[in-house]
């Protein structure tokens, strides 16, 4: 794409998708990390609650 004046250094957008794609990864990177960070101690606690059932059905404690 030729742009008046000759300047095509800022008509290049072929590094914009690679940019865009790359800032839609580090979201998702950031949203799985917050994700886990914020459901780890629940998660944790529910399946200590489950083996201390499952203990407790089969007689172990």
């Amino acid at each position: 794409m030729r742009v008046p004046g000759g300047c095509r250094l800022t008509a290049d957008e072929r590094g914009a998708t690679a940019v865009e794609y790359a800032l839609v990864a580090s979201l998702v990177a950031v949203a799985a990390v917050g994700g886990y960070v914020a459901f780890a101690d629940s998660a944790g606690r529910l399946w200590e609650t489950i083996g201390a059932a499952i203990v407790a059905v089969l007689g172990g404690g």
